[in-house]
């Protein structure tokens, strides 16, 4: 089959090859048939190094396909059934799943060594978080798809499974945002746009997005933004507003230096919803006289906040009910050939959503 391949952590471009094939299939275990692949920036930071993923890998970890075989011992899922994949199940069993945070759920994370792909027939490689969603055929844990309803198509599905539900659940699950607020979005990619959704669907009365292309900018009002700002134009906004600053700041970037300025953009007492994967060594600094005094909060968010199936259903409802705008989203379909021309779309700030369609 075909399937794109990262040979060397650092690399800008990836080698799409036809002598791919997906391994590991067996007991508890789900063959995929991939139908469509959402290119996210988080795909670009395990290329770069800045996510951990041993290498060679296939990246991708948006994707949406149909089950073509289930293993023994595989509950619940049967061939034909279009799903999701999910590249952070929660086991069920841990700290974390057992108190209800099953977002932070880490088992799965000792699947990153497994190898889920062999290349040329002699090669192993991994899939991008367990996933690899730039392949026509992957093999998964049954634990790593969540079942979406047949008339939800395959491309607007992909985006669920990552960056919608990221956005969203953010809004929804972490910051909590209150009808009739105001809320700052910095940043105007597929993560930050799903924010914008979720602070409309929310009531929030103002949403300003910030972000330094004037086109993403643009592009955000479509999505229910109320007003746009350039990064340089955000303290002295913020400083305008009756309270001093927004009731809540979301940080789509994954950058010290946005997190900084939305803790300076938000008002005393709001909440600073921090979305954005960064590296490690991207260091942010706060001093213990404004912690204590602004009793600003700082809220991480991974992967929506919540648990990731229903917030998936939630995605799915709301798309269902006409106010949660999918296909918008889809700036660029491309064949799984242009990953290339997708990733330096998407570099440049071109793109919001990029699909890589398998058929």
């Amino acid at each position: 089959m075909r399937a794109a391949i990262l040979r060397q952590t650092g690399q800008d471009t990836l080698d799409v090859r036809d002598d791919v094939e997906a391994v590991g299939f067996g007991p508890d275990r789900v063959r995929v048939r991939i139908r469509a692949a959402s290119l996210c920036h988080s795909d670009l930071s395990a290329m770069a190094g800045i996510l951990p993923q041993p290498a060679p890998f296939v990246p991708g970890h948006e994707g949406a396909g149909e089950i073509t075989e289930v293993g023994e011992a595989v509950r619940g899922l049967a061939p034909g059934d279009r799903v999701v994949l999910c590249w952070m199940p929660p086991c069920g069993h841990c700290p974390a799943c057992r108190a209800g945070r099953t977002h932070l759920c880490t088992a799965s994370l000792r699947r990153l060594t497994t190898p889920a792909f062999r290349i040329g027939g002699d090669t192993d490689a991994y899939g991008f978080y367990s996933t690899g969603a730039f392949a026509e055929e992957v093999v998964v844990a049954a634990d790593s798809v969540i079942p979406v309803p047949a008339d939800l198509p395959y491309e607007l599905a992909a985006l669920i499974g990552c960056g919608v539900t990221t956005g969203l659940g953010a809004v929804v699950n972490t910051a909590r945002v209150e009808a009739g607020s105001t809320v700052a979005v910095l940043g105007a990619g597929g993560v930050g746009i799903a924010a914008v959704q979720g602070a409309r669907i929310s009531g929030a009365a103002r949403i300003t997005v910030v972000d330094p292309v004037p086109s993403r900018r643009e592009r955000a009002l479509a999505f229910g933004a109320t007003d746009t700002l350039a990064p340089d134009e955000l303290k002295r906004t913020a400083r305008r507003l009756p309270a001093g600053g927004y009731d809540h700041v979301i940080e789509a970037v994954g950058r010290a230096a946005t997190v900084r300025a939305g803790y300076d953009a938000a008002r005393r007492g709001g909440a600073v919803t921090v979305i954005g994967a960064g590296a490690g060594d991207d260091k942010v600094s706060f001093d213990m006289g404004e912690l204590f005094f602004n009793e600003k909060r700082l809220l991480p968010s991974l992967y929506g906040g919540g648990d990731v199936r229903r917030t998936v259903d939630l995605a799915v409802d709301l798309w269902r009910a006409g106010r949660l705008d999918l296909a918008g989203m889809i700036t660029h379909r491309l064949p799984l050939d242009g990953v290339n021309e997708a990733i330096a779309q998407m570099r440049a700030g071109e793109a919001l959503r990029t699909v890589l369609l398998t058929d």
